[in-house]
């Protein structure tokens, strides 16, 4: 039996269950003058609350819902989210799709996502038909609720609600002795003003799910920007170093006294520079290219990198193996500029 089905039929019974209450009042009011007539006319009027069948959480999702492919239900869930068919009407809104989505497939993290979304609202919607006194739309929110989250905090204050409502409501029947055409009439209204309130809070609560969206994807956005930004003066800055470095190479360049002559410099002892042990497990090679003055005496002073390739791997081994250096006695200091080489294979 579809849900659809069991709505029409809570209307046909919530109807007859008045009319019982009035024909109850009427064998009361004739057991008064005749008692021993009481007992056939209570037997003879069976409640509607006996005979309706009970919204479970089993029946919360129809059979032609639950008979839908998990194609089928999520396209069909996405349409209802979009259309703002969040909870209504039955069998065709977003929950009932995505309650039989995430049965099908339990992995869906979207269907359980949209379902946490959606629960509030269905509460609020719940208690907005027991205000309006429509019990079995509110039966039938209520077992959406149950059939999400069993354990849901609300659900028990709901089901509540919905019977002390419903205590309340057959008493004031009683007590105004309500005609079957008034209370025809009475639900007629009680589902036109469902139909307006549910349409307009689904479209308040699309609107509130549309702007949440909406501000978390422009912080994304703007999170975005600024690492970019932030990666483009990353890089800038680095260009701007390099260009400050070359400068100051070629400026060191120009303003370096002219490199002696072989023949003016002859090397008595050139040991050759320390390995990098780092540079040495890593196969790596390269060269530095240092200026000194060889003092009259030949020993080496003011020893500094002029380039080196790759930079700061081997400045201080070559340094520091050109001040070692010695050669010849020479007339006047004289300032040269030797490249050395690194190469793990030791050539």
């Amino acid at each position: 039996m579809i849900v659809a089905n069991n709505d029409r039929q809570y209307s046909r019974l919530s109807a007859v269950k008045q009319v019982s209450v009035v024909l109850a009042l009427g064998c009361a009011l004739a057991a008064c003058g005749k008692k021993e007539d009481a007992a056939p006319a209570t037997d003879a009027a069976p409640t509607a609350a006996a005979t309706a069948p009970a919204v479970t959480a089993q029946t919360a999702v129809s059979a032609k819902v639950s008979a839908m492919s998990v194609d089928q239900l999520r396209e069909a869930a996405r349409k209802a989210y979009v259309e703002n068919r969040l909870y209504a009407p039955a069998e065709d809104n977003a929950v009932e799709y995505y309650l039989a989505l995430r049965e099908k497939a339990p992995a869906d993290a979207a269907a359980s996502s949209a379902l946490t979304d959606l629960l509030p609202m269905t509460v609020i919607a719940t208690e907005q038909s027991v205000g309006r006194e429509d019990f079995s739309e509110a039966q039938r929110l209520s077992a959406l609720i149950e059939r999400a989250d069993p354990q849901h905090p609300a659900l028990a204050r709901l089901k509540a609600s919905v019977g002390a409502a419903q205590d309340a409501q057959a008493k004031r029947a009683e007590q105004e002795k309500l005609t079957a055409e008034e209370q025809a009439k009475k639900q007629a209204e009680l589902e036109k003003q469902r139909q307006q309130q549910q349409q307009q809070q689904q479209q308040q609560a699309a609107q509130q799910l549309a702007t949440q969206q909406a501000a978390e994807r422009q912080a994304a956005t703007q999170r975005e920007a600024e690492q970019r930004a932030a990666e483009q003066r990353a890089a800038e800055q680095r260009a701007s170093e390099q260009r400050a470095a070359a400068q100051r190479a070629a400026a060191s360049e120009r303003a370096a006294p002219a490199a002696a002559a072989p023949s003016e410099l002859r090397a008595v002892s050139t040991p050759a520079p320390r390995y990098p042990p780092e540079a040495l497990r890593a196969g790596q090679s390269g060269e530095v290219q240092v200026e000194f003055t060889v003092a009259t005496d030949g020993s080496v002073t003011a020893a500094r990198v002029v380039r080196s390739n790759p930079a700061r791997v081997f400045d201080r081994e070559a340094v520091n193996a050109v001040r070692k250096w010695r050669f010849q006695p020479v007339p006047s200091p004289v300032t040269t500029r030797r490249t050395i080489g690194f190469n793990p294979g030791g050539g």
